[in-house]
């Protein structure tokens, strides 16, 4: 397991389980633990940053974040078969309320599974209540939502690319309502999923450096879990809400 540590001499510190960021790392994914890290820096709050990946032990309550990007099939496949060990970890962490992100392959591990186009099941260890089924389209373009609560009302842009279809239990929240784009499925026009304090979603892009009020909202969940009355201190987003209005521009 690969540790990386970053000081601030601060008196509080983060720690960032990354999951699989050896297999499960594309279109930018990793850009969403350098924005919640950069964010915590900014702070003055030390940040931990742990890689877990094949083999790796993982324990309960060492991670204050998981993140969890998305993979090529056959990273994702190697992927299912390993995540099982951690199922119960991540699964207890979870229900305890801790925060996670998780990007597209690593949203739908986090579901029951995936079934291709042949009928063949890839399980996945059921925090989520989805399942996703392949589809013969491919869904791919820039993505806009609107959050839905418990999350900040906000808009939220990014990058979707995939053809599997989620689809949520009936008691489910989705991450936002879809205002241009595809999102969980042709039909539904809802994106992602929310429960507890996880949320999983197909945008890519990477989504919290241009949507800072998501990756705020994952820290100030995380940090007030760890430090009972914690509040997170106001940032500059100027630069962020440039990026924003800019990307926006592509839609």
């Amino acid at each position: 397991m690969k540790k990386e540590f970053y000081n601030t001499s601060g008196e509080k510190k983060l720690t960032i389980g990354h999951l699989y960021p050896d297999l499960m790392n594309i279109y930018g994914d990793r850009g969403n633990i350098i924005a919640l890290k950069q964010r915590a820096f900014w702070r003055k709050i030390d940040v931990e940053i742990i890689n877990i990946s094949l083999g790796d032990e993982l324990k309960e309550g060492i991670a204050d974040i998981y993140f969890f990007g998305g993979g090529q099939d056959r990273s994702q496949i190697t992927v299912a078969s390993d995540l099982k060990r951690l199922k119960r970890t991540i699964k207890t962490d979870i229900e305890n309320g801790t925060p996670a992100l998780t990007i597209c392959g690593g949203y739908q591990l986090f579901g029951h599974y995936y079934k291709d186009q042949q009928g063949k099941k890839l399980e996945g260890i059921s925090i989520f209540d989805a399942y996703t089924i392949a589809g013969k389209v491919r869904m791919i373009g820039n993505i806009k939502i609107k959050t839905l609560p418990p999350l900040p009302q906000t808009q939220v842009l990014g990058f979707e690319n995939h053809s599997g279809q989620t689809f949520l239990g009936k008691k489910e929240k989705p991450f936002g309502k879809v205002l241009a784009g595809f999102g969980n499925n042709p039909k539904s026009k809802l994106e992602g999923i929310i429960y507890k304090n996880a949320i999983g979603t197909y945008l890519h892009g990477s989504l919290l450096p241009k949507n800072p009020k998501i990756a705020d909202w994952l820290l100030q969940k995380a940090l007030e879990r760890k430090y009972k009355g914690f509040e997170l201190s106001p940032l500059n987003d100027d630069l962020e809400q440039e990026t924003f209005l800019e990307a926006q521009t592509r839609i």
